[in-house]
């Protein structure tokens, strides 16, 4: 018993050192590390090391609960980490993957539009699923709100894997992780980082209408706009950029930037600072009026590689929604952040990674709160 929980703490120290922890050989923490690794070593040399020993105390007392968490299926940490399902459904990312996998060969645009599902999901109440739930007696759905009616998609892709996911483990894994999982999945697959998704999110019991259209950020917002609907959320300018990052990739509808066109100022003139050649292009398939649903890519250079590109356009003032373009001509330091981007590919994609488990840790359900949704679309009866 003690030494399955002991290696049951080593395998979580190690991961939590690789995933948090800087790399310092001088740490006390990667130290402590070394110990367990070595547990084998004679007690004498083991004894010397009090300060370590303590050390490995604490470890015990902090880790043992994870190890145990398994046996249900509540958080009771209240924190995420990305071993949460290792014993309870240790197949639910290769779950994940697969069918992700299938629905982005199928249609290359899925992979934006499950990345944007998380995105609008996370931004509403936090990372909850509320965006899944279907109106009910007393249920408003965020479905018909302004930035979800006739353009959020990826919801049967969702289904497909709880379906899965629920015959191999039922009740296990949440549709908030799910959804987690997914855009990561997505991302990689066009290209983009991987990055290990910390679970352990239950579902919510609500869903917010009112939320969905004051809190997600829309194409039409001002910079500032914007950045404010981010610090609310607890993410900073840097987050802002490297996640708007994220339209290297995706289509945006006609109705979403015709006022850049046509009329941004009020007084019938085009936006000033868009490239007047590709203004005069995008007013071929948008027009003043019809053709609302109009498909247009956002990153015309590689609309289905997850890369810089995204930046680069902004530098040329090729970037389609106003509040793609702002990063550059509204703030200094987002623009500084733009070029960096843009010069260094994989700066913009290391950041992107931070930035999107910063994003997923937004107001998670956990403990005994919420539930485990057996249909996505429905609280349990």
């Amino acid at each position: 018993m003690f030494l399955t929980l002991f290696h049951c703490v080593q395998t979580l120290l190690y991961k939590y050192l690789k995933y948090i922890q800087p790399i310092n050989h001088q740490s006390k923490a990667l130290q402590l590390f070394f110990l367990l690794h070595n547990f084998n070593l004679p007690w004498q040399n083991i004894i010397m090391a009090k300060s370590l020993l303590f050390l490995l105390s604490l470890s015990l007392l902090a880790f043992a609960p994870l190890c145990f968490c398994h046996t249900n299926n509540y958080n009771h940490g209240g924190y995420l980490y990305p071993q949460f399902y290792d014993h309870s459904c240790p197949k639910a990312q290769q779950i994940v993957q697969s069918i992700v996998s299938k629905a982005v060969a199928r249609e290359a645009r899925m992979a934006a539009s499950l990345l944007r599902l998380h995105f609008h999901d996370c931004f509403v109440q936090g990372c909850d699923a509320s965006i899944l739930l279907d109106s009910s007696k007393n249920i408003i759905t965020e479905k018909t709100s302004n930035p979800n009616r006739n353009s959020i998609r990826g919801l049967e892709v969702i289904d497909e894997i709880k379906a899965a996911i629920e015959k191999e483990c039922p009740s296990t894994v949440s549709c908030a992780d799910i959804v987690a999982l997914a855009a990561r999945d997505s991302t990689v697959l066009a290209g983009g980082p991987h990055w290990e998704v910390p679970l352990g999110r239950r579902d919510s019991k609500s869903a917010s209408l009112s939320g969905s259209n004051n809190d997600i950020p829309a194409p039409n917002n001002t910079f500032q706009t914007i950045l404010t609907k981010f610090k609310r959320q607890k993410l900073n300018i840097v987050d802002l950029v490297a996640l708007s990052g994220s339209h290297t990739i995706g289509n945006a509808r006609c109705t979403t930037f015709r006022q850049r066109l046509y009329n941004q100022t009020g007084r019938g003139l085009a936006d000033f600072t868009l490239d007047q050649s590709l203004a005069a292009s995008l007013r071929n398939n948008c027009p003043r009026s019809g053709g609302d649903q109009n498909l247009f890519f956002l990153d015309f250079v590689s609309p289905t590689k997850f890369d810089n590109s995204y930046f680069k356009n902004l530098l040329a003032y090729k970037g389609l929604l106003n509040s793609d373009q702002v990063l550059v001509t509204k703030s200094e330091v987002a623009k500084q952040l733009v070029q960096q981007y843009a010069e260094n590919n994989q700066l913009f994609l290391e950041q992107f990674a931070k930035s999107m488990v910063k994003m997923g840790n937004l107001s998670p359900i956990t403990g005994s709160r919420g539930e485990i949704r057996k249909n996505c679309r429905m609280v349990n009866s």
